[in-house]
């Protein structure tokens, strides 16, 4: 099976292009094996890049444990610069249909490569039982009490279920400790993704994510959505918020059409055979 590696601000995924290729198991089983950063090539997870009766490619998502998700942002941006230059659909825009719906995703091209992609992430989802969570009305800043640490969650679906925290600061206490259980807290029927923010001015803010399934990763650009949108939502940012993660930045835009738009780069790192 031919593979190719690819990041978007290092939230890293191994792409196969079922286009042309035929996975040697199925894409549970596969996801895990191949994500093992000792033993496998490594990676927060497995995309599938598909044929789609809708859209220009289709992508299936399968996080590090086996998991699948219903939606990736970094990912969705590689998906776009590799259905691109290596010509399953030489247009601009381009349609990726995702567990999130049909997106579309402008690309900007010089010398016939994608430097960068803007993502149409649709409007979020604030309806508790869709994120899905167990609360009622709109969940901005609910207190909860973790390890004696008192939080506020504010709860954001950008397609796939996001927990937003701000605080003064952000350790690692925080992430590698409260993200997991979180992560798993009888709250969230499908698990969620934990983002832990600290917001320098009213346009920029920096972010570290648990995310469901992977642990903690270099970036989330869904999260990083959520966040945007929930900083708006608890009055603590504006609509237009540039995001520094671990592995780089995103620009985030809340319109006033109620959509949220994306920008940030994709990166091709390597291309290989897995064995088996």
């Amino acid at each position: 099976m031919r593979f190719t590696k690819m990041h978007g601000i290092g939230n890293d995924y191994i792409f196969v292009d079922c286009f042309h290729e035929t996975l040697p198991k199925a894409p549970e089983a596969l996801a895990p094996k191949v994500s093992e950063r000792h033993f496998g090539i490594g990676g927060d997870g497995l995309i599938l890049i598909l044929p789609s009766n809708v859209a220009d490619a289709r992508m299936r998502i399968f996080n590090a444990d086996g998991s699948e998700a219903e939606m990736c942002g970094n990912g969705v941006r590689c998906v776009a610069k590799y259905v691109y230059e290596h010509g399953i659909a030489k247009r601009n825009p381009l349609t990726i249909e995702t567990g999130r719906g049909v997106l579309t995703l402008h690309l900007e091209v010089k010398d016939d490569r994608v430097q960068s992609v803007t993502v149409d992430m649709g409007e979020p989802i604030l309806d508790p039982a869709r994120i899905p969570v167990r609360l009622n009305g709109t969940v901005i800043e609910h207190p909860i009490n973790m390890d004696g640490v008192d939080l506020a969650i504010t709860c954001v679906s950008m397609g796939n279920p996001h927990c937003v925290i701000f605080r003064p600061e952000i350790d690692d206490l925080l992430v590698t400790q409260i993200g997991p259980k979180l992560e798993r807290h009888p709250l969230f029927p499908n698990r969620t993704n934990v983002e832990f923010v600290q917001v320098l001015s009213p346009s920029e803010v920096r972010m570290r994510v648990w995310e469901r399934g992977s642990g903690e990763t270099l970036a989330c650009g869904t999260g990083a959505c959520a966040v945007c949108v929930a900083g708006v939502l608890a009055g603590r940012l504006d609509r237009k918020v540039l995001v520094h993660l671990l592995g780089g930045d995103l620009q985030i835009e809340w319109r006033s059409d109620g959509h949220v738009f994306m920008t940030g780069p994709a990166t091709e790192v390597f291309t290989g055979e897995w064995p088996d």
